[in-house]
């Protein structure tokens, strides 16, 4: 056959999709999202020229994820594997002469530290601890290691620990007695042990307990990570966030920064004690010579504005650089020359990238569209991952003008190809007081503007979060695309992102603003959108947007066709006796339950299910201690009591989150399935 003929031939096969590796594609759906690749953590060298992170693939097999270590070129030449042992390797962090990596990995059957040379070789194993270690951080003159532990704050020795729970596991009886809250956290049953931090000699030693007998955790729990500790300029000691507060912890957010010598020779010595609020995440100026944080204001709420706090190192005098800044940065970084920071913070339904000059406080939008990281200097360009809604993570690199944006990884480029989404566009309204009101509407996949299209509308949880221009992997819009639905998504009052009077205006009024919004944005949507059907509409909500779900039912019971409800709340009185974290409830509802009742009953769902008569799909997890089981088994009893049609999907193996990947497909077969029962 002739040359050309023959290629046209094969284009022809691949147009069609008729070779293994053409052009056919489908609509998104789980499966797709499960087959992304999850890039996390870059790091970027001392020198500017690479980054190494962390690619997570999922194994439907084994039913778990595994994390590698990758490189790329921070001008994204040279993208290569650096691990690929079955275990998983993560928390990668560059030797001060970027000659190595170190990096935490389970291969030897426990998570211990290895290191791995640029100039060639296979890894090595650095420690041999007798307890896991969680987190990792390397002194700036490389001589040092600092690692995180779960040990039991009175023992002086790690082996202390490890005996102590070989004996535990040796017991006849299962009871455990305590004294005091928490007796549980997120998703485990508390057994006495903290999070330390250890500090050891860079080439394996002995590890050094800087916290000694603190009765607290560092990294902070459930979510907390080694961006909570750094070790000071002089390599000498450990400056670290922890929330000491005896008693009163599980109704305090009082994290204070500590600082403790490397050596253990000396207890940790509080550096935030005058502010009774949240400190973190500390990071030092390439000279030394200031530690910028992040700090709180309001003693007892998470969700307050964090400010950039400037502290003169050693001396210790603080300012506040942005007290003028109504947004609040996930974390900071400093430029080269020390002249400015970076940061990230959710932004009108994005997550930009700001530059703040560290002398003024001026800050500058440097990036507006997506959903971006805290990014890195790398030389005159910042390094940073960002998704959106129609892609999950991939690195990228900005100027430090902001101008120049270039993807320089493409790893999830052929997944993406081969589903097809639907487009998205941010629309606005008057909403609660006629005040501006941001959310996302995204078609369905294969959109016909001649076709009319059902619902899926979905709440976001917190109260203080935000469904905006995200990749998310538990509430992807594009899941509900792929199945023919149209998503709409409110930011309603309490949000995050649009300044801290929007979110505060939530406290006290759950039931109230959020509602208004949410049912002003739903008109607002269907009378944009001519091709959405208000006849056919579903609302979704996990969280408080579970509780939302609840409140809807008694409260908006003619307007959707069905409703899901994943671990959301329904008795206000009990979930303040029952949930984990007492500061949530005792601000977001005027005190605890018997000093306000009045302000917990106010917005309570049980008090409405007379009400209700929507079906409802409830989903909830036996391990979700934050929003406890039983609140989603009384919903489902008010709803099956009343005969309304219900579906009650039970986790005995799932926290607040569905995390196993085959739990997920289920999650959103029986999810999408009931949608199409009713709304479809």
């Amino acid at each position: 056959m002739h040359a050309k003929i023959f290629t046209a031939f094969i284009l022809l096969l691949l147009g069609c999709g008729l070779l293994i590796g053409g052009d056919e594609t489908h609509p998104f759906s789980i499966h797709d999202m499960l087959a992304m690749e999850r890039i996390s953590d870059p790091q970027v060298s001392p020198d500017g020229r690479l980054v190494v992170f962390g690619l997570r693939s999922t194994d439907l097999e084994a039913d778990r994820g595994r994390t590698d270590l990758w490189l790329v070129g921070t001008n994204g030449s040279g993208l290569r594997q650096l691990t690929s042992h079955p275990a998983s390797e993560f928390n990668a962090r560059w030797a001060p002469d970027g000659m190595a990596v170190w990096f935490l990995s389970t291969r030897s059957g426990s998570s211990q530290v290895w290191k791995i040379r640029m100039d060639g070789g296979e890894a090595v194993q650095v420690t041999d601890l007798p307890l896991d270690a969680t987190s990792l951080a390397i002194s700036p003159d490389g001589k040092r290691l600092a690692v995180s532990m779960e040990v039991f704050p009175d023992c002086k020795t790690l082996q202390c620990t490890s005996q102590r729970l070989e004996k535990q596991s040796q017991r006849k009886s299962s009871g455990q007695a305590y004294d005091r809250i928490f007796i549980r956290h997120w998703d485990t049953w508390k057994d006495g042990r903290r999070s330390h931090l250890f500090s050891l000699p860079a080439e394996g030693g002995d590890a050094v307990d800087v916290m000694q007998s603190m009765d607290a955790d560092t990294p902070s729990k459930p979510f907390g990570g080694p961006e909570e500790y750094t070790f000071t300029p002089d390599s000498r000691s450990l400056v670290f966030t922890a929330r000491d507060a005896g008693k009163q912890e599980p109704w305090s957010t009082n994290f204070d920064l500590f600082v403790a010598p490397a050596d253990g020779s000396s207890p940790p010595r509080n550096l935030t004690a005058a502010n009774a609020a949240w400190d973190t995440g500390p990071v030092f100026s390439p000279d030394g010579t200031r530690l910028a944080y992040l700090a709180m204001k309001r003693p007892g709420f998470e969700a307050d504005r964090f400010r950039i706090v400037l502290m003169d190192w050693p001396g210790g005098t603080t300012r506040v650089l942005t007290e003028g800044w109504d947004r609040s940065p996930g974390g900071i970084s400093w430029s080269a020359d020390g002249k400015r920071l970076y940061a990230s913070a959710q932004n009108l339904g994005q997550r930009s990238i700001f530059a703040i000059d560290a002398s003024s406080g001026e800050v500058k939008n440097l990036l507006h569209d997506g959903y971006n990281g805290t990014p890195a200097a790398a030389g005159d360009r910042l390094i940073f991952g960002r998704d959106h809604l129609q892609s999950p993570v991939e690195l990228y690199s900005l100027g430090s003008d902001g101008k120049d944006l270039k993807a320089i990884t493409h790893i999830n480029d052929h997944r993406l190809a081969q589903a097809r989404m639907g487009d998205f566009e941010q629309f606005s309204f008057a909403g609660w007081n006629g005040e501006k009101v941001y959310g996302y509407v995204v078609q369905p996949t294969d959109f016909d503007p001649s076709r009319k299209y059902p619902v899926a509308f979905l709440i976001h949880g917190g109260p203080q979060g935000s469904f905006g221009n995200h990749f998310h992997y538990r509430w992807n819009p594009q899941a509900y695309a792929g199945a023919g639905y149209a998503a709409v998504m409110v930011d309603f009052h309490g949000s995050t992102g649009y300044g801290q009077d929007f979110l505060d205006s939530i406290r006290g009024d759950w039931g109230g603003k959020p509602l208004e919004d949410l049912q002003k944005g739903l008109e607002a949507a269907l009378k944009k959108y001519s091709w959405l059907d208000g006849d056919r509409v579903a609302a979704l909500g996990a969280s408080y947007g579970g509780y939302m779900i609840n409140w809807i039912a008694g409260n908006w019971p003619d307007r959707f066709k069905c409703l899901v409800n994943h671990d959301g709340l329904f008795d206000m009185q009990m979930m303040y006796y029952v949930t984990e974290e007492l500061w949530f409830p005792e601000w977001e509802h005027g005190g605890p339950y018997y000093e306000n009742a009045a302000g917990h009953e106010r917005h309570n769902p049980a008090n409405h299910v007379t009400s209700w008569k929507t079906p409802m799909l409830v989903i909830h997890g036996l391990l979700d201690h934050r929003v406890p089981l039983g609140q989603g088994i009384a919903t489902f009893t008010a709803l099956q009591r009343q005969g309304i049609p219900s579906r009650f999907l039970y986790f005995p193996d799932e926290n607040h989150w569905v995390l196993s990947p085959n739990n997920g497909i289920q999650w959103h077969e029986e999810v999408l399935g009931w949608l199409d029962k009713w709304a479809k």
